[in-house]
């Protein structure tokens, strides 16, 4: 592993220096910011926050994965605290995020989603181990869409990333697919592709008033546009309001009562962010929901000028980058590649975080309850008080010391 680090180094790692186009980016003590190399694989450039790394004395790689709408950046506050305790830590912008480049930035109609299948998102975080010169993972943390990577990591190569732990939107096993019965003779109609997305979605229009799934409506062509308009609030007022309306801070946070069964009547309780009105935006849905409240109060814990890194991102990469991940995981074609894992199981250590107040949690119900079938080691559950979707944001130390718990654990 050593030999492999050096080499990294000496061709394959590069500082913010190679990309003086880019301000740097404001870091914590001990954080830093840097370039991987990985095109002759997986045709990307990675950028990686990370600290930890010692030539000398390799330690234990530990992976932070973003969701959505985030950047490695999202985990500034957790890389160093865990590094001081004896880790290599990286967080990396993935595939059509940030400052990582080599990915298809054509738009939504001419796009190759392929890119984006699941296990392409594997093959990347693979490819990214091994020229960081590792041959594993001592831990993948993830939070929110990154979870997706982030638990079928495990499940695909555990020989490699072997333990995990998922912030805010727990693992939902592959399911096999259902049993057919045989026939005699051709049947007089053939079968077609329908994702379970698509049926779900066709019971929300039929409620009264009419709803749509929220990863439904990131799937839509005109949804990268609204997300980098904002609508009538404009991008930061947008982007400040959607994360105080997922965070502990709102009102309509305060009392969660998880829907208990996967339907379109039981999930349309959730709030408007989750599941939507079928013909609003989300900068409707934000409008509509924030009245009176006002999102300023977030800034105790997302500071204007962080909430700045991220728009400037956005605004320099556009959305339709992370929103290609939804397009694949609704459509039945492009999801096919989770039928190679039906029925499979999460065999290294595993454990859950939530906050307290983090209504994405219940998106599928029954499914934290499942984790002890789902998962062959299951931890346990952690849930952070004070804290909605945001928890990396909301509440770092807190979440900090339950990754270090479950580290010391393993």
């Amino acid at each position: 592993m050593f030999l492999a680090v050096l080499f990294v180094l000496a061709g394959f790692y590069f500082s913010t220096a190679s990309a003086a186009s880019l301000p740097p980016l404001p870091l914590p003590d001990g954080v830093n910011s840097s370039y991987v190399d990985t095109t002759s694989t997986c045709g990307l450039l990675f950028h990686i926050l990370s600290s930890g790394f010692d030539p000398t004395n390799p330690k234990p790689l530990i992976l932070l994965i973003h969701g959505a709408p985030e950047l490695a950046f999202t985990w500034r506050h957790i890389i160093a605290p865990l590094a001081q305790k004896g880790y290599h830590v990286v967080a990396p912008d993935q595939r059509g995020y940030g400052r990582t480049t080599g990915w298809d930035t054509r738009p939504f109609e001419s796009v190759d989603l392929t890119e984006f299948h699941i296990t392409n998102l594997v093959r990347d975080l693979i490819c990214l181990v091994n020229a960081l010169g590792y041959s594993s993972v001592h831990s993948i943390i993830s939070h929110d869409f990154g979870t997706l990577p982030g638990t079928y990591a495990p499940l695909l190569r555990p020989d490699i990333f072997q333990s995990s732990l998922q912030v805010s939107i727990p693992f939902v096993a592959p399911a096999a697919p259902a049993a057919v019965p045989e026939t005699p003779d051709p049947p007089a109609v053939i079968g077609t592709a329908v994702a379970a997305y698509a049926a779900f979605e066709s019971q929300l229009e039929k409620l009264n008033p009419p709803r749509k799934h929220y990863q439904w409506y990131n799937s839509e062509a005109t949804a990268a546009t609204d997300w980098l308009t904002g609508g009538s609030l404009g991008l930061k007022a947008f982007n400040r309001a959607y994360f105080y309306l997922k965070s502990h801070q709102w009102p309509g946070n305060a009392v969660i009562t998880p829907p208990t069964v996967f339907s379109a009547a039981a999930l349309a309780v959730m709030p408007d962010y989750l599941i939507m009105p079928l013909n609003d935006s989300m900068p409707d849905v934000v409008v509509s929901m924030l009245g009176t409240s006002d999102p300023s109060v977030s800034t105790s814990w997302l500071s204007d000028s962080d909430l700045d890194v991220f728009l400037s991102e956005f605004e320099r990469t556009g959305y339709q980058g992370e929103l290609n991940w939804y397009r694949v995981l609704t459509s039945p074609a492009m999801a096919r590649d989770t039928l190679l894992l039906a029925g499979g199981k999460i065999t290294v250590p595993t454990a859950f975080v939530t906050g307290a107040q983090d209504w994405s949690s219940y998106l599928n119900p029954g499914a934290i309850q499942a984790y002890n079938q789902s998962c062959t080691d299951f931890r346990g559950v952690t849930t952070i008080p004070n804290a909605g979707h945001w928890v990396q944001e909301e509440q770092p130390e807190a979440l900090t010391d339950a990754i270090l718990k479950f580290l010391g654990g393993l």
